[in-house]
């Protein structure tokens, strides 16, 4: 990892950059487009468009939560998570919208009907789609590159617009389902939407498209030390990625040829959605290792117990030892362990961000501050009786815990199946 670039967005030196103005015109006609879309949706069913984005936007919070969880120690500023997320949603759908039309239409021309017919929406599509989405990735970087300083950076904000892309398309697409069934202003095709695009799609749809593409970008940005070309070369082969897993996705193949039922149901979801899901599960492992060796290390030059321990230095850079972590406080003293404990994970990871900009001077205000952070979760944790943020033995109820929830998330996953393939 790239030692990351002191921040200095403030508002001010956004107000400054031609971008900022350009990003910010973009989106407020994409607020617009997509303004007289919903205006028209709920003049004409407006039970149904309700219900659509009550529905999609309830799927948005754990999305969200997730995403923004996965650079713990190096949180993106809220701001810009909005920005990539309005992107996504008003920016790339407005723009995706005409052009994938036009584009399937020059198929059609340059081709044949037949051919746009079966490989229209799969090859025009995912064109259209991840050049926009990308973009908003390629505008996050342009009004505030100073906060892209990791490949993670990249995930974290091309998930984030793909998210976006995802929740507003599928709201589009439940609507277009009312009107296609004929039956008036009824919630029936927009449940079906919701568990075919929604609940079974949204693992590994356009959110984990744009991770992909995102990551790319922050390997262009932030590997200064390799070659232009190779860096170009590196980002170019991430949107192929999401290019063909959205191609594959949307592909003709396996429409018939693993029959009815759940089972054929959920073979195609895993044949079509599993390999770019694993490659970005990995390629987000490996970037979190890669950012939280780098933080870590700066930590341990503190040399401090009272600001990190040795068992918490090894507890603060794997995301299921915070867990644990937090945990096992809760077992020991409660909830009010839990919270603070993650409060001080929280101090923790800002002033191994502070270290990582600047000199940890002494006279430094903004150091100073985070020491105090540190020590002040610090005591509140141990006024609890519980000193450090470290792991407990593994808990059985924890195990049980862990295999309820997966039976149940499996009964959910086989009923929404077993309905959709009925």
């Amino acid at each position: 990892m790239s030692d990351p670039v002191r921040p200095g967005a403030t508002a001010a030196a956004l107000a400054r950059q031609p971008a900022f103005w350009i990003v910010l015109a973009l989106l407020a006609a994409g607020a617009i487009r997509i303004g007289q879309i919903t205006t028209r949706f709920l003049a004409t069913f407006p039970i149904a468009t309700i219900t659509a984005i009550a529905l999609f936007a309830l799927l948005a919070v754990p999305f969200w939560l997730f995403v923004s969880e996965l650079d713990f120690l190096e949180r993106e500023p809220a701001g810009l998570r909005v920005v990539a997320f309005a992107w996504g949603g008003l920016v790339a759908t407005t723009v995706s919208i005409p052009g994938s039309t036009a584009l399937e239409n020059l198929i059609a021309k340059l081709g044949s009907p037949h051919l746009a017919a079966d490989w229209g929406a799969a090859l025009a599509g995912p064109t259209v789609e991840e050049i926009a989405k990308t973009l908003g990735v390629v505008a996050i970087v342009l009004i505030a590159r100073a906060q892209v300083n990791s490949v993670l950076d990249g995930v974290v904000y091309g998930a984030l617009v793909g998210l976006g892309f995802q929740i507003v398309e599928d709201v589009v697409f439940a609507i277009g389902a009312v009107a296609l069934a004929g039956e008036g202003d009824q919630v029936q095709p927009v449940i079906t939407t919701f568990l075919v695009r929604g609940f079974l799609a949204g693992v590994w749809s356009h959110t984990l498209f744009g991770a992909l593409a995102g990551a790319g970008i922050g390997y262009l940005v932030v590997t200064p030390d390799r070659g232009r070309g190779h860096r170009v070369a590196m980002a170019g082969c991430a949107f192929f990625g999401a290019w063909a897993s959205h191609v594959l996705w949307n592909s003709p193949l396996l429409r018939d040829g693993l029959g009815n039922g759940a089972l054929a149901l959920l073979a195609v979801l895993v044949v079509k959605g599993l390999p770019p899901l694993l490659l970005i599960l990995w390629l987000v492992r490996r970037a979190h290792d890669q950012e939280a060796a780098y933080y870590v290390a700066k930590l341990a030059t503190l040399r401090d117990p009272a600001l990190i321990t040795d068992g918490e230095l090894r507890v603060l850079g794997s995301g299921s030892r915070r867990a644990a972590a937090r945990r096992h406080a809760a077992a020991s003293v409660g909830r009010r362990g839990r919270a603070a404990v993650r409060r001080l994970q929280r101090a923790q990871a800002r002033l191994a961000v502070e270290l990582s900009r600047a000199p940890a001077e002494p006279t430094e205000d903004t150091a100073i501050r985070h020491r105090a952070e540190v020590r002040t979760h610090r005591a509140a944790l141990e006024s609890l009786g519980h000193p450090e943020a470290v792991e407990g033995v593994r808990s059985w109820r924890h195990t049980v815990s862990t295999v309820g929830t997966t039976a149940v998330a499996l009964a959910v996953l086989w009923v929404a199946l077993s309905a959709l393939s009925g």
